[in-house]
């Protein structure tokens, strides 16, 4: 399976428009969206947040691959948009042929965003969405905020800003791949013991992802569609 990351798109639909017509060259078989379509304060002329939230879902529709996704922090407005496109795997899992996906939404930051779920939260969340694909021969999770102390969590300062409970429950269950967002920065790729890390970075700075889960082993990369 070949999985296409699409990450933090913060209502620019300007630049969406620009780059989701290159995702054409790509091969891929399912598209995941973490998280923060959406973003506080402007927004473009004439549109409410669930007008933007809707438009984005629709151009990665048209891409006519399966889509999961879920809210990041800044989306809080439009979880009932991605509950009624039936794609979200917040707090809950769906199973693509024999790969499963499950994952939680949110991030915590120091300005107060829309969405800041507490550690016991998201791992609760986790917990949940694992225990809808438990049975799945390759398992995928999908967070909006990054695991702590790993490549994918350095801001410009070089602290870690990730979350512990993401990265205890993929030490615990050791997932083929750990897809998470939020730290625009930090895009790039690690490892944390089986499970290979991907932040994909923001996909209207022309940043995509893609995994390819082949007998197990997941292979990863940053694609730059500029």
């Amino acid at each position: 399976m070949k999985i296409l990351i699409a990450s933090d798109i913060h209502n620019d639909l300007e630049n969406l428009l620009i780059y989701i017509e290159k995702l054409n060259e790509l091969k891929f078989d399912v598209v995941v969206l973490p998280g923060d379509f959406i973003d506080v304060g402007w927004l473009p002329r004439g549109f409410s947040k669930e007008d933007i939230a809707e438009v984005i879902l629709e151009e990665f529709k048209s891409l006519g691959k399966p889509m999961l996704s879920l809210p990041g922090n800044h989306d809080k407005d439009v979880i009932r948009i991605l509950e009624k496109s039936s794609i979200v795997i917040h707090g809950k899992g769906k199973i693509i042929s024999d790969v499963g996906f499950y994952g939680f939404g949110g991030a915590r930051t120091p300005f107060g965003t829309p969405f800041e779920p507490e550690e016991e939260e998201i791992a609760n969340g986790l917990k949940k969405g694992y225990s809808e694909i438990r049975n799945a021969k390759i398992k995928v999770q999908v967070t909006h905020m990054p695991p702590f102390k790993t490549k994918l969590d350095i801001i410009q300062s070089g602290a870690h800003v990730g979350s512990e409970a993401i990265r205890k429950f993929i030490e615990e269950v050791q997932p083929a791949v750990a897809i998470s967002a939020h730290i625009h920065e930090a895009r790039g790729i690690d490892e944390l013991g089986k499970t290979k890390l991907i932040n994909s970075g923001r996909f209207p700075e022309g940043y995509c992802g893609l995994v390819d889960i082949s007998d197990g082993i997941a292979e990863a990369k940053i694609v730059n569609l500029i």
